[in-house]
């Protein structure tokens, strides 16, 4: 067998370090001492958790990939990590799959992971820990190739007995792994949207979409997983706010399975290292129909969004 390339590498070992992240996520959450910092405001938190999940996330993969590019969300001071923190693994299972042709030669500086070490940081300190997930996602040529989705409490609700957590991945020209994709029932218009970033817009626009119902749920990578676990059929957020780390991961994931992500005005989303971080006009997705959709978003919101 060839050695697996620079893609499945950094695929594999995104897949350990979000492992070894979600038992930060786990053991932070159980030490009772979230170490709570307001960022921006009441909505804009971050926590013990995302330091060092950020931390551990960006160290770990630096040090096997150190010409890549790694943006994580939290703006952290520069020091030593310790060893605890560093993971060096990798995933057996991705190391075996087949690198698509078109990423065989891609060279590390040419790579852009992006991080958000916990997404859904308000849900996770008011204990609503489904909604939490661990994001890495890696771009090439400014598009999200590859990413992994790590719910550090997947089925915490089944019983002292449950097996906690789950990591899903995802490449362009492979698929989506570590889940089982489920469509919506046909002609059912569910819309997930946000939890605590609400507004007169926001409830416009979905409004227009006249859903038969509306999940809110806090954290972008856990909206993406309603869409193909088939819980909701489109993703509407008619508002600035989402950054490209929370979009990355969960845009390979759903694009590996056939599914479109973009702004309310269609836009593709770009993930060079010079690009914005914020996402300011929005995001659309969904698994299928995504046309049915766009068609439907009105017009005084696309003016009210400026890409």
């Amino acid at each position: 067998m060839a050695s697996p390339t620079l893609l499945m590498r950094v695929v594999a070992s995104a897949y350990s370090v979000a492992e070894k992240a979600a038992t930060i996520v786990r053991k932070v959450m159980a030490g009772g001492d979230l170490g709570i910092v307001e960022k921006s405001g009441a909505n804009d938190l971050q926590t013990k958790a995302d330091r060092l999940v950020q931390m551990s996330i960006c160290a770990s993969l630096a040090r096997k990939f150190p010409k890549a590019t790694i943006i994580g969300e939290e703006e952290l001071p520069p020091e030593e990590v310790n060893e605890e923190l560093i993971e060096d693994g990798y995933c057996e299972e991705i190391l075996k799959k087949t690198c698509p042709a078109q990423y065989t030669g891609i060279q590390e500086e040419e790579l852009v992971i992006w991080v958000d070490p916990l997404d859904g940081t308000k849900e996770y300190t008011e204990g609503l820990l489904d909604h939490v997930t661990v994001l890495i996602g890696i771009a090439y040529g400014g598009k999200a190739i590859a990413g992994v989705i790590n719910q550090p409490y997947y089925n915490y609700e089944a019983g002292a007995d449950a097996v906690l957590g789950r990591t899903i991945w995802g490449v362009l020209g492979i698929g989506a792994f570590g889940f089982q994709l489920t469509e919506v029932p046909a002609g059912k218009h569910i819309i997930v949207t946000t939890r605590s970033h609400g507004s007169t817009l926001v409830n416009d626009c979905i409004s227009a979409l006249n859903p038969d119902s509306i999940i809110r749920v806090g954290g972008a990578g856990n909206k993406i997983i309603q869409l193909i676990e088939g819980k909701a059929s489109a993703y509407v957020f008619a508002s600035p706010g989402c950054k490209k780390w929370d979009t990355c991961a969960p845009e390979a994931i759903l694009h590996a399975v056939g599914g479109k992500i973009t702004d309310i005005h269609g836009n593709s989303f770009q993930y060079n290292k010079e690009v914005k971080h914020m996402n300011s006009a929005g995001v659309l997705a969904s698994l299928r129909n995504y046309d049915y959709y766009a068609s439907r978003i009105p017009n005084t919101v696309k003016q009210s969004l400026v890409p």
